[in-house]
Formats: C-alpha cells, structure tokens, sequence
C-alpha cells in the first residue's frame, strides 16, 4: 500500500503532528492571507459603524431612537436578547457535550466558545446603552454609598444585570482555561523570542506534566459542570423579564422554556455558520468534517422542533385562558399590522429546517448556509414579535400604536454584528482556531 503524501487529507487527518503545525501556523503568520482582509474590512468598517453610534447616543440621548409610548422597549431589548441566545448555543456545544463525552466536539469547541464571548458582549453593551446615563452603570451594584440607595430587586433590569455579569464573567474563564494547554504549545513552537515571551505569559507556567494535567481536567470538568446549566439559568431569567409583567402576551410562564429553545436554535444555526465558513478560510476540512456539520444539522433540526412546539403551545395558552387583552393582542400577532414578521419567523425558524430530515440536503453546504441565515433572521424576528407587537397593544385600547426602528437602531444592530464577526476574525489570528490537545486525544483513539 502506498504511503500517503504530506498534503494529502488522510495524513492531514492521523497525524498529530500534521494538525498541530497547521493550527498553529495561522497566528505565527507574518501576512494573513488574503482574503483574510477581504473578510475583516467590512466588518471592521461595521465596528466603527457601532462607535459612531454610540458616541452619537451619548451625546444626544436615547431620543434617537424609535422608541415611544407604549413601546417603550426596542431595538434595545430586542437585540439584547437575540445576542445572548445566539451566545448561549456556544456554551451549550462545548460544555454540556463535553460532560457526554462527545468527541466530535473537540474539533469545533474553540470556535464555539469564541463565538460566545463575543456574543455575550454584542448582548451586554444593549442593557448598559439603555440606562439613559450609562456612565453611572455602577449604580446597579448593590454596594453601601453615600446617599442610602440601593438597587430595585424587583426590576427585571437588575436581574439582567446579574445575569449577564455572572454569564460574560464565567465564560471568560471556560474560555481561557480551555486555551492553556494549546497557549503552551504555542509558546513552545513559537520561533520569535516576542512570542514565546506573549503566549508564555498565557500559558502562565503550564508544562504538561502529570499533576497539571490532573489538576486541569477536574478543573475543567467542574467549569462544564457550572457553564451547561448556567445557560438555561441566564435565560430563564431573561424569559421571566418578560413573564413576570402584566403586559398582554408576557405574563406567561412558558416563557423560561421557550426562550431556552431559541437560544439553541439561533446559537446552533451560528455555529454550524461559523464552521462552515473558518474550516474554508483556514484549510480545516480534514478535521472539521461532513460529520460534525451533519451533528449540528441535526441539532438545529431538533431545536426547531421545540420551538415549533413553544409557538403552538403558545396559541393555545392565549385561547384556551380567554383573557381578552391577550386574545385581541395574539390575533394582531396573526393577522395585523406586524404579522409578516410572524409569519417570517414561523417560516425560517420551523418550516425550512424541517428539510433537514433528508440527509441529501444536510451535506448541501449552500443550501445549510442559506437556512442557518434564515434561522437567525428568523430568531431576531420572533423577538422583534415578543417585544414590539406585545407592546403596541397594550390593555387600554386608547395607548395603542406603532413602532418603527430609526436609522441609529439599524446602525446599532448593524454594529453590533460588525463588532461580533470582527472579533472572531481578530482571534483566530491569535489563538489557535481548534482545540490541538483535545484533537491529540482525539485521533489517538481513531488510531
């Protein structure tokens, strides 16, 4: 039997020492390749897009955007949630299938947690931004001062504060204790005595000796064990924002559950997006293979059957307790003035992924990219239904009316998005993309 060449897949994909050079070879890089900068300039340029807008804010005050009585809550809210689910499919992926002891999560849980941090800060700059004077964000701490005040505990504001602080903090820490064996590698591989002294300092004294290692895993371990139902903690707080109003289509308690199911649907359609997409830009297809693509379309198959379920249940709920408000509220859901992007969202978030079911089709990578856009279109959608048509038909028939998003709300979102994809793009050139010591242990087993 011929032995295969260097370049050829299968040595690409049994040789740890193969895998370890490519991964690594993307940071020591003096010039990214180029379509490296054909990604990154637009969204930089979006990223900008998002500093005007908020140095716009600041001087002007929230007056700029389309908020009004009675949607008092906007682009703000919406996206605020929409940036936390899509973090939290990430979390999901590299925690909770690290406790089933899933191997093929070894090859994609680097970009997975990435795309969390990043998420989670798209999401928090929303909360902080809608204060009105955002500079004194301090004041939701609980802590002694001078004048006697002490935050609102009943506010579902403060709740989000905790959440999102006990979220972004944890993750940070999942994030950058998952790095320290692959920081050490690096540090050994590097050529160039300013790398060796940066990726060092990370690794913070990591050597792979036995007693790390144990140390390591349980530490590991116990962080997957915390971050797996953290998630479903910091979104059931975020549903019971909502629940726990009296506005006509809130006060629900299916909301914790429901909200749950979108955040897997739109965190698993941006995972299988962004794998598809950096296995391309960085030569990772021998690793990151049909398979893991087939998994993740098969998670985001699964979730969408849940929040099928959650929109039905939700119908039935509204009529089935005969609250008048709720029922006049629901059928403009159905048949008013927003109900395109109801419908929109039924479409793209339950519809189109039933073609999932036909394998054919999963490893259609163009017709997979196309519905995992839709997902996330469509998850933005359905928040846009819980906020904005919730609150445009409140219970007095005499405070109804519309709400439009102004251009500093466009420029927003269209920001944050830019600041999201930007920030991947600079980490991948600094971190290895994939899980090196994960991927060893990985391709010993196949052998």
């Amino acid at each position: 039997m011929t032995r295969p060449s260097p370049g050829d897949p299968v040595a690409l994909s049994t040789s740890n020492e193969a895998m370890t050079a490519h991964v690594s070879a993307v940071p020591f890089r003096a010039q990214p390749f180029a379509h490296y900068w054909l990604a990154v300039a637009p969204f930089g340029a979006l990223t900008g897009v998002l500093l005007g807008s908020i140095l716009y804010l600041f001087y002007a005050g929230v007056g700029i955007w389309g908020i009004d009585w009675p949607v008092a809550w906007g682009f703000a809210l919406i996206n605020y949630v929409w940036w936390i689910a899509i973090a939290s499919g990430g979390t999901f992926i590299s925690a909770l299938f690290y406790l089933t002891r899933s191997e093929w999560r070894n090859a994609i849980n680097r970009i997975a947690e990435t795309m969390t941090l990043f998420g989670a800060a798209c999401a928090g700059i929303y909360p902080i931004l809608h204060l009105g004077r955002p500079w004194f964000f301090y004041w939701l701490f609980p802590y002694p001062n001078t004048m006697g005040l002490w935050p609102q505990f009943r506010s579902p504001l403060l709740w989000d504060f905790f959440a999102i602080l006990t979220y972004v903090t944890s993750s940070v820490l999942f994030w950058y204790f998952g790095l320290l064996p692959d920081l050490a590698t690096m540090r050994d591989r590097a050529t160039s005595r300013r790398w060796q002294v940066f990726y060092g300092a990370l690794a913070l004294g990591f050597r792979g000796s036995s007693t790390q290692w144990r140390h390591y895993h349980v530490t590991y371990g116990v962080l997957a064990a915390i971050m797996a139902p953290l998630v479903c903690s910091v979104h059931s707080i975020v549903g019971l924002d909502f629940a726990g109003a009296a506005t006509p289509g809130w006060h629900s308690t299916q909301f914790p559950p429901f909200f749950i199911f979108g955040a897997f649907l739109s965190g698993f359609a941006t995972v299988l997006l962004l794998v598809m997409a950096l296995r391309r830009l960085l030569n990772l297809q021998a690793w990151m293979t049909g398979r893991h693509l087939d998994v993740l379309c098969k998670l985001m198959l699964t979730s969408s059957l849940f929040v099928g379920y959650a929109y039905v249940m939700d119908g039935f709920t509204v009529f089935y307790g005969g609250e008048k408000a709720d029922i006049v509220n629901y059928t403009a859901r159905l048949f008013g003035y927003y109900a395109p992007v109801y419908w929109g969202a039924v479409l793209f978030n339950v519809m189109l992924p039933q073609l999932l079911w036909v394998r054919a089709l999963r490893v259609n990578q163009l017709l997979v990219t196309l519905l995992c856009c839709g997902v996330i279109v469509g998850m933005w959608f359905e928040r846009y239904t819980i906020v904005v048509i919730s609150l445009h038909r409140p219970h007095l028939p005499s405070a109804w009316g519309l709400y439009h998003g102004s251009l500093w709300d466009w420029l927003t979102l269209m920001g944050t998005a830019g600041l999201f994809v930007f920030g991947i793009l600079l980490a991948i050139r600094i971190i290895p993309a994939m899980s090196m010591f994960e991927m060893r242990e990985t391709l010993e087993q196949r052998r």
